[in-house]
């Protein structure tokens, strides 16, 4: 099986690269080979070989600052995918587009099923809805697999970020009005492989909307206290974690409450494995802390 893997570099596309099976072959062109703001370079990478399937994992996902760069922000959340999704339908070839549980508000109160309608409350989400839709449009088979929370030992993410407060400040005020599911991205890389091998192995495979997130759920601020005493004594100390509302720790973007994803269509078709959160921040603690002592 041959794959065209955008987003290589990033915290999923790093992880989907050390989970790939040997007999797969990936190709994972850099920001440096590939420039989503250039869609003729994106066309010309679909037509250049016969791959099998195409896996998204490029996103623009600062989303702070895409209030003040929404150009850049719809460049690669939404006409990248569109010049990508459009190329991939003409070549025939499957594509897995991942996006995000901010093209939600947050409002409903429960989690969100796949087609619930969506309301971004922002650039960076209304982008990723934008590219969401562009790659329906595209008229190929696509699957849009929207996570949340997403972490890892690599790049930037809350549990480094936490990790690395920790060693500079005896409190940290964390946001815990805000609910949703950490999930690793050593996780979501297992569960795209399984959808872009059914993909591939049935090409009457269906595509559609889907969600995946670890199992459970808690907030920022449950998410923080279950790193540090995940971490425990590896750490030199430990801050206290003091729990605050959104309204007083006001940014740029609005975020969404509540942004608890239902993945059960996604588990029943593709037989996905969901861990629970805290089982694999477990792991990803341990892989980190491992890379941080070698």
């Amino acid at each position: 099986m041959n794959i065209l893997l955008l987003g290589g570099s990033g915290q999923l596309g790093r992880e989907i690269l050390l989970q790939t099976p040997p007999r797969v072959r990936v190709a994972a062109p850099g920001r440096d080979e590939l420039d989503l703001a250039a869609p003729e370079a994106i066309e010309a990478l679909i037509e250049s070989q016969p791959f099998d399937v195409v896996i998204n994992a490029a996103a623009y996902t600062a989303v702070d600052r895409a209030e003040e760069e929404r150009d850049r922000a719809f460049a690669i959340n939404a006409e990248a995918p569109r010049r990508l999704a459009a190329a991939a339908a003409r070549e025939g070839v499957p594509v897995l587009h991942v996006s995000t549980d901010y093209v939600f508000d947050g409002r409903k109160g429960a989690p969100y099923r796949p087609d619930d309608p969506v309301a971004p409350l922002g650039v960076y989400g209304a982008s990723k809805e934008a590219g969401e839709q562009a790659v329906r449009a595209a008229g190929g088979r696509a699957v849009i697999l929207r996570t949340a929370w997403l972490y890892s030992p690599f790049g930037a993410n809350f549990l480094k970020t936490m990790l690395r407060l920790a060693g500079e400040r005896d409190t940290l005020r964390v946001v815990d009005d805000q609910r949703g599911t950490p999930t690793a991205a050593a996780s979501l890389a297992a569960a795209c492989l399984a959808v872009a091998v059914r993909l591939v192995a049935d090409p009457n495979q269906p595509g559609g909307t889907f969600h995946y997130t670890d199992a459970g759920e808690t907030t920022w601020c449950g998410f923080a206290r279950a790193i540090f005493e995940t971490a425990g004594s590896r750490l030199a100390r430990v801050p206290a974690v003091a729990a605050i509302t959104t309204a007083e720790y006001p940014t740029p973007a609005q975020r969404p409450a509540d942004s608890r994803l239902d993945c059960t269509d996604t588990l029943t078709r593709f037989a996905v494995v969901q861990p629970d959160w805290r089982a694999t921040l477990a792991t990803t603690v341990e892989r980190l802390l491992r890379r941080t002592d070698s």
